[in-house]
């Protein structure tokens, strides 16, 4: 099955947008009107509606819609211990972003005295552990209800150390080096019990790599002290560490510019970094956004090694404006100038909802877009 899933020719990013009922009973739970039990109920029937949709239009493999999640980073930020960091909880997460405006960069406050792990730059309090395997328990329940083939997503480590507060938890880890082998001892052994409970599609969700190419975010890292060239180096050689010897599975990586609430909080194109990503990361298929000019061309697709498949995320998730299959063509047409077809798919740009607010889009919309995916993949490829 891995080496199926490997060559899949349409794909889906990971979130879908949260229905209301859930949202509501997520702030319910919060407000302790719920408990745990009835909030998890509510959650499998969000599942089971999100599975059917993706299997009624002809996804090659499906996601929980990441229902059990208020970000995308709690894969990492709900599984472990250690951080110095308050409790996520629905309202806080809506105000993070209430700020920012539609189709617009948006810069969040990442530094900030009362924050939550992975959402904020947070310091330790002690060492990491893994003390609740999050994508576990999501894999658990989604593959026991779906037909097709289920992915699971987490956080890269190029993220978490982004959002690690370095500077104020040396008492703990005296260099980055040591905390990202914490790091990468903790997710190697999250992705060993997913392999062990039968998942085959695992993908490292990166989007702190495109930080590397834009401006803003570089000056934050010097800043900081930090040299941003030995930061990517760091990540890579991390992301490639972090699967080492794990055969039995299908590892992607994907790749976007920020996506919450239809905004973006990173700018750059691909090429600068292109040929350090594609050559060092060991990743098989690669999830790449190109919905819009800030991606930049497909030339940086030449530096992909033979065998691997770049994920054209060419649907966008942050506007409802339907994309026509035959723009989609071209553009694949366009990407075959640098790599051939049998390693190209399709894909959204993103996520529909990279936390629980979700993008300025509706359920239709949602469903359509993946339509979309499907019918040109079915076009294109067969």
């Amino acid at each position: 099955m891995a080496k199926e899933l490997a060559k899949i020719r349409n794909d889906v990013v990971g979130s879908l947008l949260r229905p209301a009922h859930l949202k509501e009973a997520r702030l319910r739970y919060d407000e302790e009107k719920i408990s745990a039990a009835e909030l998890r109920a509510v959650e499998d029937r969000a599942i089971r509606e999100a599975v059917a949709l993706q299997e009624e239009v002809g996804l090659a493999v499906v996601t929980d819609g990441e229902y059990r999640r208020l970000n995308f980073q709690d894969s990492f930020g709900a599984s472990v211990s250690g951080f110095d960091a308050r409790r996520s909880d629905l309202r806080f997460v809506e105000a993070l972003s209430e700020k920012g405006k539609p189709l617009q960069r948006w810069e969040a406050a990442y530094q900030v005295r009362d924050g939550a792990a992975m959402l904020q730059r947070r310091p330790v309090k002690e060492r990491l552990r893994l003390q609740r395997n999050l994508p576990l328990e999501e894999y658990q329940f989604v593959s026991r209800v779906a037909k097709k083939p289920a992915k699971v997503t987490l956080i890269g480590p190029d993220r978490i150390s982004q959002r690690f507060d370095y500077q104020n938890s040396k008492a703990i880890y005296a260099t980055m080096d040591e905390f990202m082998a914490d790091v990468v001892r903790i997710e190697r052994q999250m992705i060993q019990s997913l392999v062990d409970a039968g998942c085959r599609y695992i993908q490292i969700d990166a989007p702190g790599y495109t930080a590397y190419v834009d401006p803003p975010s570089l000056e934050a890292m010097r800043r900081r002290g930090e040299y941003p060239m030995e930061n990517l180096a760091r990540s890579l050689k991390a992301d490639s560490e972090v699967l080492k010897g794990f055969t039995e599975a299908t590892f992607a990586i994907h790749l976007c510019r920020g996506n919450q609430r239809s905004m973006w909080h990173r700018e750059g194109t691909y090429d600068a970094i292109a040929e350090k990503l594609f050559t060092e990361l060991n990743h098989d298929r690669f999830l790449l956004e190109y919905d819009s000019p800030r991606a930049g061309t497909f030339a940086p697709l030449r530096f992909m090694p033979k065998g691997k498949v770049v994920v054209l995320g060419l649907v966008s998730t942050k506007v409802p404006e339907l994309e026509r299959i035959d723009d989609l063509k071209r553009r694949i047409d366009g990407a075959q100038k640098y790599l051939p077809l049998e390693q190209l798919a399709i894909s959204p740009q993103c996520g529909f909802a990279s936390d629980v607010v979700g993008n300025l889009i509706s359920e239709d919309h949602q469903k359509r877009k993946l339509e979309i995916v499907v019918e040109t993949a079915r076009q294109v490829w067969g």
